[in-house]
C-alpha cells in the first residue's frame, strides 16, 4: 500500500513537472550550437587574419571587415537556433511531448526580453565603433537570457548563464581578446554543457 502511495506521488511530481517546466531541451541542441560557435570562431579569425588586424596597434577597422563578422554572427546565430529547434523538436517527438505549450511560450519570452534588449544595445555600440565591447556584451546578456529562463526549464541552465556572463565582464576588461571570450563562451562552454545535460536527461 505504502509503494502504491509512493508511486502514486511520483507520478504526480512527474506531471506536475511535465506541465510547468519545458524538459523537451535537449544536450544535442547545446552541442550543435557550441560547434556552429567554434567554426564562426576560427572563420572570425580568418577574416582578421585577411584584414592585418593587429589589436596591439592603434588599428583602424575597416568596415568591410566588419560587414563579413557581422554577416558571420547573424549566420552563427541562425545556425544556432536551427540546431537548437531541430534536436529540440526531435526529442519532443520521441517523448511523445507536445513542443508548443503555454511553457514554450513563457520560456520563449523570457530568453526574449534580455535578447532583445542586448541586440539593440549592440547596435548601439556598433554605431558608436566600440567594437571592443561587442563580444563581452553579447555574452552578457546572453547569460541573462538563460538565467532568466531558468524557471521554465531545466534548473542546469542557469549555471551556464552565470558562466556566460562572467565571461562577459571579463571580456570587457580585456579589448582584444573578446574573439577569444566569446568562442570559450559560445564554443567550448556549450558542448561541455551539452554534454552534461545530455547525459543527465537522455
Amino acid at each position: 500500500m505504502d509503494q502504491k502511495v509512493s508511486d502514486d506521488l511520483a507520478h504526480i511530481r512527474s506531471m506536475k513537472e511535465r506541465s510547468s517546466r519545458f524538459i523537451s531541451l535537449s544536450g544535442l541542441s547545446g552541442i550543435g550550437a557550441g560547434v556552429v560557435g567554434l567554426i564562426a570562431g576560427i572563420y572570425a579569425v580568418i577574416i582578421l587574419k585577411k584584414y592585418h588586424v593587429n589589436f596591439n596597434t592603434d588599428y583602424v577597422f575597416d568596415q568591410k571587415m566588419i560587414l563579413e563578422l557581422f554577416i558571420l554572427g547573424i549566420s552563427a546565430l541562425l545556425l544556432a537556433i536551427f540546431c537548437g529547434c531541430f534536436f529540440t523538436i526531435r526529442k519532443s517527438k520521441r517523448l511523445g511531448l507536445q513542443i508548443w505549450t503555454a511553457t514554450t511560450k513563457k520560456i520563449l519570452v523570457q530568453l526574449a526580453i534580455p535578447l532583445v534588449v542586448g541586440g539593440i544595445f549592440v547596435l548601439a555600440l556598433l554605431q558608436y565603433r566600440l567594437y571592443g565591447l561587442i563580444a563581452g556584451t553579447t555574452l552578457i546578456f546572453y547569460g541573462l537570457a538563460l538565467v532568466n529562463a531558468e524557471k521554465y526549464t531545466y534548473s542546469d541552465i542557469k549555471y551556464l548563464g552565470f558562466l556566460e556572463i562572467i565571461l562577459g565582464c571579463l571580456s570587457v576588461f580585456y579589448i582584444g581578446k573578446g574573439l577569444l571570450f566569446w568562442t570559450i563562451g559560445f564554443g567550448f562552454l556549450h558542448i561541455i554543457y551539452g554534454v552534461i545535460l545530455y547525459r543527465k536527461y537522455k
